[in-house]
Order: structure tokens, then C-alpha cells, then sequence
């Protein structure tokens, strides 16, 4: 399972593999063409409230991280399609955000990391 992040405006590479924006926004000023998304579940983003109240406040981090895998617990349609794709190739996580270290793509690809190899291995040992 190999998930990287990339800011929408960085330019698209082929290693990126399948790209999916996980932001409830289109980022300002980049084109769609340009953009070069394979997947846009807004769905999967952080709710309008959770964004709003973070408003990329650092001392709001940890909280934030916590109230964001509550939704995405809540939200098992939406991290099933991503983890479908993982399994067939790398998927890269776009976002908007201007801090690297603190936005939801961070939290997703932790989110995917912890929980979809523990569910997928759980699957595969089952009879």
C-alpha cells in the first residue's frame, strides 16, 4: 500500500499514480485539466464544521486529528473505495493546504495506514 501526498499546485507526475483531491474545495486558480484528478469524494474530506473550526490552527492539530477519524469511521463507503484502489496501485492524496504538516491529507494517509491494512489483513484470515 503506497499513498503519498502532493499539494494541487505541484505538478502531476506518472509515480503519482491514481490521484484523488481530498478537500470539500476545488483549490483556487488550478484548472481541472491541469489538475489531473483521477477521484473526487468530497465525501472523504473533513465536514465543512470540522474545516471551519481547525482553520489550519497548529495548536488545534491533535484535536482535530481525533475529531476527523471519528468522521471517517463514520464514513466506511469512502475509505472502502480508496482502499479498493490501494490495492491496485499507488494513490496520491491532493490537497490545497499550504502547511504540508497540518491538513487533513495527513490525517487521511494516517487514517489509511492504521486502519485499512489491519481491516484488509483481518479479511484475508478469515475462512
Amino acid at each position: 500500500m503506497t499513498v503519498f501526498l502532493k499539494r494541487a499546485y505541484e505538478q502531476p507526475e506518472t509515480s503519482d499514480g491514481f490521484r484523488v483531491l481530498v478537500d470539500r474545495l476545488w483549490p483556487r486558480g488550478v484548472s481541472k485539466d491541469a489538475a489531473r484528478i483521477d477521484l473526487w469524494p468530497k465525501d472523504i474530506a473533513p465536514s465543512t464544521a470540522l474545516r471551519k473550526w481547525f482553520g489550519h490552527d497548529p495548536s488545534k492539530w491533535e484535536e482535530f486529528r481525533e475529531r476527523y477519524f471519528l468522521e471517517l469511521d463514520r464514513n466506511p463507503g469512502a475509505i472502502e473505495q480508496l482502499a479498493d484502489q490501494l490495492d491496485r496501485e499507488a494513490v496520491t492524496l491532493v490537497y490545497g493546504a499550504k502547511d504540508k504538516e497540518h491538513n487533513g491529507a495527513v490525517v487521511l494517509r494516517e487514517y489509511l495506514e492504521k486502519h485499512v491494512r489491519h481491516d484488509r489483513r483481518l479479511r484475508r484470515s478469515r475462512p
